[in-house]
């Protein structure tokens, strides 16, 4: 009995220290979010633009009733890759209560790392203000992960600006 009781002990453990990520890929650089982040995942649907709204809000979608602002990870992120093809897949994710869309390349798999594999990036990368979103890197199979904190991906001001997207009148034209 003490050694089940023993190896279930290790076996929670072990789980505790376990992430599961949903990769995806934006500009052939391989990225993750927490799982837990996670409503679900778009193939495709029609982006409304919205006037006014920052460079990197594509615009909104209407998601079963609820308007959803989008946001162009690739521009977001500054990454600029002229030979891929622009496909739509979109990230729903829950970010502190704000449901928002993430556009990327396309979505790769759900990925379980250990978090003592997560290393800090180094100081160089996130040293300007723009890239405190950048959680860690992990190695996985030879290819470096980026684990990026949706949490801070938007400064506060466009977090605000982010507000008035979902909430302002949208036009008629349709992005994708």
């Amino acid at each position: 009995m003490a050694e089940s009781y023993t190896s279930k002990r290790l076996e929670e453990e072990e789980s505790e220290s376990l992430m599961q990520l949903v990769g995806f890929k934006i500009a052939n650089e391989l990225f993750g979010v927490d799982i837990l982040m996670v409503q679900e995942i778009i193939r495709y649907a029609p982006i409304t633009a919205v006037p006014n709204s920052p460079a990197f809000v594509e615009g909104v979608i209407n998601l079963r009733g609820d308007i959803i602002p989008v946001i162009d990870l690739r521009k977001r992120l500054n990454l600029f890759d002229e030979d891929s093809e622009k496909q739509i897949w979109i990230i729903i994710l829950d970010i502190q209560g704000r449901v928002t869309g993430f556009i990327v390349d396309f979505v790769t798999e759900v990925l379980k790392i250990d978090e003592e594999e997560i290393e800090h990036a180094p100081d160089i990368i996130v040293s300007g203000l723009e890239n405190q979103y950048i959680r860690g890197v992990v190695d996985i199979e030879n290819e470096l992960l980026i684990l990026l904190d949706f949490n801070r991906i938007l400064l506060t001001d466009e977090i605000k600006k982010l507000k008035t997207v979902s909430t302002e009148g949208v036009t008629g034209k349709t992005v994708g």
